[in-house]
C-alpha cells in the first residue's frame, strides 16, 4: 500500500534540502563582475567557452600585460573556476584582493570557490567581507545563503535569499533555494511562486521544475505535478529523482505498470536511491 503523500513528501524534503545545495552550486554560473569601486557591478556571466584552455590563455595574456590590474586577475580567476581549476582560481582572486582590498566581487568569487571545495567557514568569512564593503551586493547574499543551507541553518539562509530578492537579484538560486525552505515549511503556494520565478530566470535547469512538481503534488494538483516532472526529465533524462516523482504520480493514479517502469528507470540510474527501490517493490506485478 502506498504511503501517505505527507510521508512521501517528507522523504523528498530531506533529500531535497541536500539536493538544493548541490543545485545551487550547479546553477552557480555567475561570478562577480570586473567593476571596482563602491557601485554594484552587474554579474559577469561565465559562458562555457570561458573555461576553455584557449580562453584562459588569452586571459593570461591580458594579466601579463596588466600585472597590476585586479580586474584582470578576477576575470581569469572566474574562468579558472568555470574550468574546475580551483587552486588557480584562488590564486587569482587572492592576487586581485591583494591589489585592491575593497574588491568585493573578488571576495564573493573566492567564497564561491571555497563553497565548491567544501571550505564553508572560509566561504562565510569572504561573503561577510564582501557585504561589509558593499551591503547591497546581491550575489554575496545568495552565496552566503547557500553556505547557511549547507550548515543546516535554514532561517539564516531564508533571510539572505530574501534580502537578495529584495535587491532585485536575477540569480535563480535565490528563488529556487528559498522555495526549498518554503517547501520544508509546507508553504507550498509561496514555494511554487519562487520556483516559477527561478524557472523564468533560467528555464534550462531541471531542478526547479522537479521541486515545483513536489509542491503541486502536495497541494493535490497531480497534472501540474506530472507536467513539471516531465519537463525536468526533458531537460535531463538521467534525473533519478524526477523519474521517481513521475512514478509517484502514476502510482497515485493507480497506473502501476507505468509507475513501475518509471521507478525502474530511476533505479537503473541510481541503484542506491531508496525511494525508487521502495516504489518498485510496491508496484511490482
Amino acid at each position: 500500500m502506498i504511503r501517505s503523500l505527507a510521508a512521501q513528501i517528507r522523504v523528498f524534503h530531506r533529500l531535497g534540502r541536500l539536493a538544493g545545495v548541490a543545485v545551487a552550486l550547479a546553477l552557480a554560473t555567475t561570478l562577480g563582475g570586473c567593476t571596482t569601486g563602491n557601485t554594484v557591478a552587474s554579474s559577469f556571466e561565465i559562458e562555457k567557452a570561458q573555461g576553455t584552455t584557449e580562453n584562459i590563455e588569452s586571459l593570461s595574456a591580458v594579466v601579463n600585460n596588466n600585472p597590476s590590474d585586479p580586474e584582470a586577475y578576477n576575470v581569469r580567476g572566474s574562468a579558472y573556476g568555470r574550468a574546475g581549476k580551483f587552486r588557480e582560481a584562488l590564486a587569482d582572486f587572492n592576487r586581485a584582493i591583494q591589489l585592491n582590498p575593497r574588491f568585493f566581487q573578488a571576495y564573493s568569487n573566492r567564497a564561491l570557490i571555497y563553497t565548491r571545495t567544501a571550505e564553508y567557514g572560509q566561504a562565510a568569512r569572504d561573503y561577510n567581507r564582501a557585504l561589509k564593503i558593499n551591503p547591497r551586493y546581491d550575489e554575496a547574499y545568495v552565496g552566503r545563503g547557500d553556505v547557511y543551507l549547507e550548515a543546516r541553518k535554514p532561517e539564516q539562509a531564508y533571510r539572505d535569499f530574501t534580502r537578495a530578492i529584495q535587491l532585485d537579484t536575477t540569480n535563480p538560486r535565490a528563488y529556487h533555494n528559498r522555495g526549498l525552505i518554503l517547501q520544508q515549511r509546507r508553504q507550498h503556494d509561496q514555494a511554487i511562486e519562487d520556483f516559477s520565478t527561478a524557472i523564468s530566470l533560467s528555464d534550462k535547469q531541471p531542478e526547479p521544475y522537479n521541486a515545483r512538481g513536489l509542491s503541486y503534488l502536495a497541494l493535490g494538483s497531480q497534472q501540474n505535478a506530472l507536467d513539471d516532472f516531465n519537463a525536468a526529465l526533458k531537460l535531463n533524462s538521467r534525473y533519478a529523482e524526477a523519474w521517481t516523482n513521475q512514478a509517484l504520480v502514476y502510482e497515485q493514479r493507480g497506473e502501476k505498470k507505468r509507475a513501475f517502469k518509471s521507478y525502474s528507470r530511476a533505479v537503473a540510474l541510481d541503484k542506491k536511491y531508496q525511494p525508487a527501490r521502495d516504489g518498485m517493490s510496491r508496484t511490482r506485478s
